[in-house]
């Protein structure tokens, strides 16, 4: 339950954070507003289970879920500054709780591994930054994909907000593959990797990592086109691949020294 708090939290930092570089002169108010209650449903499930499985990060999780509400009702009233301050807000309090699981170490085997390594210091910081690269590369896939389907709503809007997402989404793969590609240098050079564990990292960054940014130059084609609604298509298979990519990284970094 640890893990899934955290990747609730992780995933609800994204998406705000996706949601916040969009300029919201070029796009309707209801994209911000019904996907606000996205991240208060996550937000709100996380609080539920850490308040068993990870204490340390429960207020941060009800503070995601009460801001998320509060940036839904700006939206609502078509309050844009009010509700771009709401959206970083969403994201601060949720990377903070996500960073307070990372933190405090919820799995002890973890911390003890990291312990022995030749080099803790290096674990803990790349710990420290794979809950931010993670839940960017989670959320801003996931507020593309949206937009994308936004644009079946509105269809007037400009693409220049969902080529902005299609940047960050790539901007976003190019550093979660940096930091799991030192991470998993790092575990082979500390010791063997069995096959099994070769096989789930296989997984982890042929789907995860390696096959987005065909995904994302194969989305910028088509907007070319413009066929946003083709472009919608390729997201929602980037959007799951990258969900499975981090949901199998969350296990395997938490029984590695390092992140991969």
């Amino acid at each position: 339950m640890t893990l899934l708090t955290e990747f609730l939290l992780r995933l609800s930092f994204g998406m705000a954070a996706g949601m916040a570089i969009v300029p919201p002169r070029l796009v309707t108010s209801g994209y911000y507003r019904n996907h606000l209650y996205v991240t208060l449903g996550l937000s709100a499930l996380a609080a539920l289970l850490s308040r068993v499985a990870a204490p340390a990060a429960f207020w941060w999780a009800l503070a995601t879920a009460v801001l998320s509400y509060v940036g839904s009702v700006c939206w609502l009233y078509e309050k844009r500054r009010a509700g771009v301050a709401a959206l970083v807000a969403v994201a601060v309090a949720a990377v903070i709780g996500a960073l307070a699981i990372t933190q405090r170490g919820a799995d002890m085997d973890q911390t003890a591994a990291a312990t022995r390594a030749a080099s803790p210091e290096l674990a803990e910081t790349l710990r420290l930054f794979q809950p931010i690269t993670s839940g960017l590369l989670l959320g801003t896939t996931m507020a593309a994909m949206l937009l994308g389907h936004w644009y079946l709503n509105a269809p007037g809007m400009e693409l220049a907000p969902l080529r902005r997402l299609l940047v960050a989404m790539a901007s976003a793969v190019a550093l979660q593959a940096t930091l799991c590609g030192v991470g998993l240098a790092l575990n082979a050079a500390h010791h063997d990797l069995t096959t099994q564990e070769w096989i789930f990292i296989s997984l982890r960054w042929s789907f995860g990592l390696l096959g987005l940014p065909v995904l994302i130059w194969m989305a910028w084609k088509t907007l070319e086109i413009p066929n946003t609604q083709s472009a919608t298509g390729i997201l929602y298979v980037a959007a799951i691949c990258v969900l499975a990519g981090e949901t199998v990284s969350l296990p395997l970094s938490a029984e590695s020294v390092f992140p991969v």
